[in-house]
């Protein structure tokens, strides 16, 4: 993601003076927008081998794939970082887990790839930044929204997605694959699910789909900062910012994600902030509350943690609520989540 402009303007790991930048501003120590620190964590030994040697080799399943050009290693506080990234030093929160359970040491440097990682069935619809800016450009799309998700997608994000379509050239589904918590749906699900839904259900040559492939960090507002500048790198000029955006459980506001780009006005791409859609038993539609006048009590909310606890149960979404292509193929999979 590095080499390839996906987490652009690093060329890197983060140093130490955009490493504290980062964590204490949200910004980099030259001012720009960057609100998660991109880290190397290796023990003490090992940090000792490679002040030595200066440029390392970095390897994935035994094969080399990068030279690390090692500009400084320096150590950091876990439990304050995570406290600041993730505001809170719960330890049930992912991130925070995550973050005490990193080495002690950082390194900080360029990196310079030398072999490709081979695909594989999960990396099918990957494409680099360089690559969807040139098939945005050949689609002759001037304006295009990007949506995140780490969920199979029911009817009310359709609903979202096509209510973007109506506002911009193109649409940019752009679905996390990578580490995720226990419970979350798996890769493989959710690829098969959108293949499902963008074949049988999207207007051709307005909807682009592409794999990012990250860890989720359940950040919240930040994680929002960081996704909408991977987004710019691919080219999207909007982005849509959902309740509770990288959210987990209850450690942040469900509006937090979107209050926090009134401080990152200077990003170049736009949020976008849709009201959530719900089924209006009264309406018989999909709707929000912009255009449907009903409460609470004729709507049927829809969200990923629901779709999760129903197929969990053995419950198969009605039709109003998942596209039942997309239902049967989920309950297709042995074991869908992770």
């Amino acid at each position: 993601n590095i080499a390839d402009g996906v987490f652009s303007p690093l060329e890197g790991f983060v140093g130490q003076e955009d490493f504290q930048s980062i964590v204490s501003k949200g910004r980099l120590k030259n001012g720009l927008a960057w609100t998660v620190p991109i880290v190397l964590d290796v023990d003490d030994q090992t940090a000792a081998k490679i002040n030595q040697a200066g440029d390392v080799a970095l390897a994935s399943s035994g094969e080399r794939f990068a030279i690390l050009h090692v500009d400084e290693i320096y150590g950091f506080d876990k439990l304050a970082v995570a406290k600041t990234i993730y505001q809170t030093d719960d330890t049930k929160h992912p991130g925070v887990e995550k973050t005490i359970g990193m080495k002690e040491k950082l390194v900080g440097g360029k990196i310079n790839v030398t072999r490709r990682i081979a695909q594989s069935p999960l990396r099918r619809y990957r494409k680099t930044p360089s690559e969807t800016r040139a098939e945005i450009a050949r689609n002759g799309w001037k304006t295009v929204v990007g949506f995140q998700t780490r969920n199979v997608p029911h009817v009310a994000h359709e609903m979202l997605q096509k209510a973007a379509l109506n506002l911009y050239d193109g649409l940019f589904v752009n679905p996390l694959i990578g580490r995720k918590k226990q419970g979350d749906f798996k890769d493989e699900v959710i690829l098969a699910s959108y293949e499902a839904l963008i074949d049988n259900y999207y207007p051709k040559n307005k909807a682009m789909f592409v794999t990012l492939h990250t860890e989720m960090r359940y950040a919240g507002p930040k994680e929002a900062i960081h996704h909408s500048i991977m987004r710019t790198n691919f080219g999207c000029s909007h982005f849509i910012v959902g309740r509770d955006h990288a959210g987990v459980g209850t450690y942040y506001h469900p509006f937090a994600a979107q209050e926090i780009f009134k401080d990152y006005t200077d990003l170049a791409i736009k949020p976008v902030f849709f009201p959530a859609f719900y089924y209006c038993k009264k309406c018989l539609s999909y709707a929000n509350e912009r255009n449907c006048p009903h409460g609470p009590e004729v709507r049927e909310e829809l969200s990923g943690t629901k779709m999760r606890k129903m197929v969990s149960s053995g419950e198969i979404p009605a039709d109003h609520l998942m596209r039942p292509e997309i239902s049967r193929l989920i309950v297709s999979f042995k074991e869908p989540f992770v």
